[in-house]
């Protein structure tokens, strides 16, 4: 391929397809309990962003249950599963309560390890020398949702909390060999092309193993949603054609050696007020950026660390 995609990458590494399985452990976030703010980010609605089998009226383990019996509809090849902590911030909590939620979803037999969706100002030294053992039998993947390189951007869109305390938090656990991923969202408003695209130098600085992206997609009843019906100059928006391209241009940019967990997003079209790209499906997404690295006969990295 010409890109590294993270199901290749597991293959590789660990010799099987590993299929995420999302929990709802029933967290939340600083920005939303007051402890930081309240309301959350502008764009976000989490029940917008995973599967109907995962509410937190539920058990760990029913909700892998239904996942594997879920997905297994799905994605017959998967040769095991990665319990993923997904809504809200999943390191926000005491250390104990971590350890007691983590505990039931590693004692299911079919679980291999965990993926642990979290923010930048959400981890300690304790709970990242906790999850550092647990990476010693486990794998353990954090993921931090950044969403911008920009100070400017993280504070329009209620963030709270800043580029500095991003970089803070991926060297503290990648420093503990554990694998660190972080979150990107283009769209965002206030930033051109020029800026976004700009961003491919300070993400290559970071010390991640793996990168997510995705397109801005506007959910209804969200902060954002008033923003962009009152102010729709203040977003860069794009077709689906124009965004394979910018990807592309991003891409040859970006460090060879990230994994690229995903390059755009999906979110159900009752949560949006338009589907401007249709319907299309990932898989989809991914072979037209397959065709369009193929076409353009290029490759992700083949501008890294290219003077301009």
């Amino acid at each position: 391929m010409r890109y590294n995609s993270q199901s290749e990458y597991f293959k590789t590494k660990y010799g099987v397809r590993l299929q995420k399985l999302v929990v709802d452990a029933g967290f939340t976030c600083p920005n939303r309990d007051g402890t930081k703010g309240r309301g959350g980010c502008t764009y976000c609605d989490n029940n917008a962003f995973h599967p109907n089998y995962s509410t937190p009226d539920k058990s760990i383990g029913r909700q892998l249950d239904e996942g594997i019996e879920f997905h297994r509809g799905r994605y017959r090849r998967a040769g095991g599963y990665l319990a993923y902590f997904q809504p809200y911030s999943n390191t926000y909590a005491p250390l104990e309560k971590l350890r007691e939620l983590y505990g039931q979803a590693l004692a299911h037999p079919e679980v291999k390890g965990l993926v642990i969706g979290t923010r930048p100002d959400c981890v300690d030294a304790a709970k990242l020398d906790y999850l550092a053992s647990l990476a010693k039998e486990h794998i353990v993947i954090v993921e931090y949702g950044i969403e911008s390189c920009y100070d400017a951007t993280l504070q329009h869109i209620n963030r709270g909390h800043s580029w500095e305390d991003a970089v803070w938090a991926v060297e503290m656990t990648a420093g503990r060999g554990i694998a660190t991923g972080a979150h990107f969202i283009f769209g965002l408003p206030g930033e051109s092309r020029e800026m976004m695209m700009a961003a491919a130098d300070k993400i290559n600085t970071l010390k991640i193993d793996s990168v997510k992206f995705h397109q801005l997609q506007i959910i209804k009843g969200t902060k954002m949603e008033e923003e962009f019906a009152l102010y729709p100059e203040r977003f860069e928006t794009f077709t689906l054609e124009g965004y394979i391209d910018f990807f592309v241009d991003f891409l040859e940019r970006l460090r060879p050696d990230l994994v690229i967990e995903r390059f755009a997003g999906e979110v159900p079209p009752r949560f949006v007020n338009s589907t401007p790209w249709g319907l299309v499906r990932n898989a989809e997404l991914n072979r037209m950026l397959e065709e369009r690295l193929e076409s353009r006969e290029t490759f992700q990295g083949r501008l890294y660390g290219a003077k301009n």
